[in-house]
């Protein structure tokens, strides 16, 4: 079903879905997901520069008296605001025996070691160096040179999103044992959307890929998200990759026209049987233009755990996807 576009869409956000087939019945799309597709938007994507900028997490997990910490690529890095608002970050273990910063509280914009009270105002002191950091609205950044090895950018490549007074935003997280590019493949393969996540999608026809004329280093999808029953929201949705970890979706024909799901995959480094770990972060941006969505957005506080639910469901078979390319590829058995 092809979205209508949002100047000609019905007067209500949902459409009766007409012609189902059961899942088993559905187009199959094996022949249309073509290895080499994949494998080479991934490339592309990871020519991309990111000035060696990574995702801590979400912007409003920064809180007044507690640092948000990440560990990324085995460096333990930790980020809050001075007195002044400012963002700082740094490392997050203390110059003075190794204390965990990652549990030290935050006092007037100070962190203060929970070992022995050495305090950090996010000045270069007895050895600890800041790092750049970088606040979007959405999610905070760091970026470290020596893990990313790139030319340094001022920013990070924050892909354009609805102002944040017309959105609803909510972020997840969640973690799984493979590589970035691992979490990327999976996205930038949308042919498995019907067929793995039959919940959420229905109706998924992929009218645009590289390679196709017109079609530029994206692709563009035709889909219905299901809401209940027969009850779904036909969409067209846009897929492209702005930097090496990011794949960013948006919504460009049918209900919330101007919507962004962006996600983002941050090494964490190995686990404890050597095996890598990455960290998925999925910012939604949700936005409308209908007068009714103001209400909406007055509402965000209790539709944002709703819509970090729906997420979760849609990662635990993501990742499993992502976990599954990175045993094959690590054990030598990936296809092609």
């Amino acid at each position: 079903m092809k979205p209508e576009p949002s100047a000609r869409r019905s007067r209500l956000p949902l459409s009766l879905r007409r012609g189902a087939v059961p899942w088993d019945r559905q187009r199959p799309t094996w022949r249309d997901a073509r290895p080499g597709v994949i494998a080479e938007a991934l490339k592309r994507a990871q020519a991309r520069p990111s000035g060696n900028w990574y995702v801590v997490g979400a912007s409003a997990a920064l809180r007044g008296d507690r640092p948000l910490a990440r560990t990324i690529a085995g460096r333990e890095v930790v980020v809050w605001r001075g007195a002044d608002g400012r963002l700082l970050a740094g490392p997050g273990v203390c110059p003075h025996l190794g204390a965990p910063l990652a549990d030290s509280p935050v006092r007037c914009g100070t962190l203060v070691c929970h070992w022995h009270g050495l305090a950090l105002d996010g000045a270069p002191f007895g050895g600890w160096d800041p790092l750049p950091a970088f606040d979007d609205g959405v999610l905070v950044w760091v970026r470290l040179d020596e893990v990313g090895g790139e030319e340094p950018l001022d920013a990070p490549v924050v892909p354009v999103r609805p102002h944040p007074a017309r959105g609803v935003t909510a972020v997840y997280e969640g973690t799984g044992v493979c590589e970035p590019e691992d979490v990327v493949a999976n996205r930038l393969d949308p042919w498995h959307g019907a067929w793995f996540h039959p919940y959420s999608f229905v109706d998924l026809t992929v009218v645009g890929s590289p390679g196709e004329p017109d079609a530029d280093d994206r692709f563009t999808v035709d889909v219905s998200f299901k809401v209940a029953g027969r009850l779904v929201v036909p969409v067209r949705a846009v897929f492209t990759a702005p930097e090496p970890r990011t794949v960013v979706m948006h919504i460009t024909e049918g209900e919330g026209v101007g919507s962004v799901v962006e996600t983002h995959a941050t090494p964490l480094g190995p686990d404890e049987r050597g095996c890598p770990r990455t960290a998925v972060t999925e910012a939604v941006v949700a936005a409308s233009d209908r007068p009714g969505f103001g209400f909406v957005r007055r509402a965000a506080p209790l539709l944002r755990p709703a819509m970090r639910v729906a997420a979760a469901r849609l990662w635990r078979d993501d990742l499993a996807y992502a976990e599954r390319r990175w045993q094959l590829r690590s054990t030598g058995r990936f296809p092609g």
